[in-house]
């Protein structure tokens, strides 16, 4: 059994603009429960009882919700990055929390009801460094795993496009953000310099070893929160399986006359008389004046917003369009 995770939160999450600009992804709510205590629960409903969290971005939106993880039923410690390491050297230092060489790691965006001790016992019974979860077809618009028929690690391809020759003959599948690995995977990883698994890390591995990195596919629910439109779509994804209503966080008032539909809200909204809000996601603090009208936005206040940061000003508020063409 496998008893330790590392989950990874550092990064910027900058496609999840300007929500990211509010709160790690990983600090996201999703029909009532934050991703991060979400993916605790799925973890220690495994078995997992030790987790290490690595932070950067905005990290006391995350250790705010989770703490030392005593109300998960797990041990939570924190892996600072005083800069981001990236998926090789955000896992090298994590590890050494860890009073484990074996551990599942996690990225910080990924919502699914992967069966762990399956792929724990996937990882098990060929014993290489790593075995990543997938599903059984490529992602038009995403890196896509190049696998052989022994079920073998070839490197990353992009969906969409034409492989590489010497991927052309291979299967070509969708990694899910969760995997099994050994910490002797990142051996070679600095754990104060960012490294990456997938195109340099773990490719450096299978040219000592084609077997010493797996992908295992499973046919699995899978939610990837990479930009707010996702976002949006997960949440209504998640609230309609488990019949829960969209969010409402604290402290939010909403006027009698206001309309808000298909509409996700964080904690101290307030929304005006008359106003009418569909399908937007309206972040912490943000004040909708009475009579606005939003649709198919994601909505921060205005002072948070970088120079240069994707969207515009309107009066307190600061908003970009959900849709990319627009």
């Amino acid at each position: 059994m496998i008893d330790a995770a590392i989950l990874l939160t550092a990064g910027f999450g900058t496609r999840l603009a300007p929500l990211s600009w509010v709160r790690a992804k990983a600090a996201l709510p999703v029909a009532g429960e934050p991703i991060i205590r979400r993916q605790i629960r799925w973890l220690a409903a495994a078995g997992v009882r030790r987790v290490v969290v690595n932070l950067h971005h905005l990290p006391a939106s995350i250790t705010g919700l989770v703490g030392h993880g005593g109300d998960l039923g797990v041990d939570v410690r924190y892996s600072w990055e005083p800069r981001v390491l990236g998926s090789g050297g955000g896992p090298r230092r994590a590890f050494d929390l860890l009073d484990r060489d074996r551990a599942f790691i996690v990225n910080g965006d990924t919502l699914t009801d992967l069966d762990l001790t399956a792929l724990a016992a996937a990882h098990a019974a060929h014993q290489p460094l790593v075995t990543m979860a997938s599903t059984p077809e490529a992602r038009p618009g995403y890196n896509a795993l190049a696998v052989d028929d022994a079920g073998h690690f070839a490197g990353v391809t992009r969906a969409g496009h034409a492989p590489a020759p010497a991927h052309a003959a291979l299967r070509h599948v969708h990694f899910i953000g969760v995997q099994v690995a050994e910490r002797a995977a990142f051996a070679a990883a600095s754990p104060d310099a960012p490294s990456e698994t997938l195109k340099t890390l773990y490719p450096a591995l299978v040219a000592r070893d084609p077997a010493i990195v797996r992908v295992w596919p499973s046919v699995v629910t899978f939610h990837d929160i990479g930009t707010p439109a996702d976002y949006l779509a997960t949440v209504r994804a998640v609230a309609a399986a488990e019949r829960r209503p969209l969010d409402r966080g604290e402290g939010v008032t909403i006027a009698d006359t206001a309309d808000l539909t298909g509409t996700i809200v964080w904690d101290d909204v307030s929304v005006g008389a008359g106003a009418v809000v569909r399908d937007c996601i309206l972040a912490d603090g943000v004040l909708v004046p009475p009579g606005r009208q939003l649709s198919r936005v994601a909505v921060v206040p205005r002072g948070l917003a970088p120079a240069g940061g994707r969207g515009e000003a309107d009066g307190d508020l600061w908003i970009a369009p959900l849709d990319a063409s627009r």
